[in-house]
């Protein structure tokens, strides 16, 4: 019982250092993130706080792989719609695109430049391979059912393209071949690209509002995966 009680209290405060880390981050950016300034505004000693992330580089982790399972469990439930694999494909990239507007810096955290002196670990990997698990997982469930359309002509895939295809491939158990791995990549570029370009201000006085923009190249990202339905 103690120890459920103490695994709590120690979710609860994880939380709330968390929450405070995002309110720094859209306030000053992830290079200025501080764990001492955390821990004065949850009214902790510096050394208390030190007990749940140990460093700067720990925080920025742990709010990175945040993001990504929130991201991740909002284009999951998108996607999990009782409807054809395509619908469910843009089901899932509308989602995305809904989670970015409404965070943001945890969008600019996970894809924006890089933070001077940060490297990310391999625990970011997991959680940062969930939305990609769902498009190649939407793209193989495609072509068990009634095949993905085929591209002709399709470029040419170099020997060491396909070794890096049959990494993603094996990592997610994605039954896809090499060309349609390929697609799926060049088709989440597409995805991720234009959300990233609406929160940046690239479409400023040009495609803003962007709501019809980016569900126009939400379907050209699915056609090219090869989904038959979405057009």
């Amino acid at each position: 019982m103690t120890q459920g009680v103490r695994a709590r209290a120690r979710a609860e405060t994880m939380t709330q250092i968390l929450a405070h880390g995002r309110e720094q981050l859209a306030q000053n950016g992830a290079a200025d993130l501080s764990v001492r300034a955390i821990a004065r505004d949850l009214g902790m000693v510096s050394s208390g706080i030190y007990r749940y992330v140990a460093s700067r580089d720990e925080l920025l982790t742990a709010l990175i792989i945040d993001s990504y399972d929130q991201l991740g469990a909002a284009v999951e439930d998108a996607a999990a719609a009782r409807t054809t694999a395509g619908r469910r494909f843009l089901r899932g990239c509308a989602a995305a695109r809904s989670w970015a507007v409404a965070h943001p810096h945890d969008w600019a955290l996970i894809f924006g430049s890089p933070v001077p002196g940060y490297q990310a670990p391999p625990d970011t990997i997991p959680a940062a391979m969930r939305v990609p698990a769902v498009l190649l997982g939407l793209a193989a469930q495609q072509e068990r059912d009634g095949g993905l359309l085929e591209h002709d002509p399709a470029p040419r895939v170099s020997r060491r393209l396909s070794t890096q295809a049959a990494l993603v491939r094996d990592a997610l158990a994605a039954d896809l071949p090499d060309a349609a791995v390929l697609r799926c990549l060049a088709a989440w570029a597409m995805i991720n690209g234009i959300i990233s370009f609406e929160l940046f201000g690239q479409l400023a006085n040009t495609f803003d509002p962007a709501d019809d923009a980016t569900a126009h190249v939400f379907t050209q990202a699915a056609l090219l995966v090869g989904f038959p339905d979405v057009n």
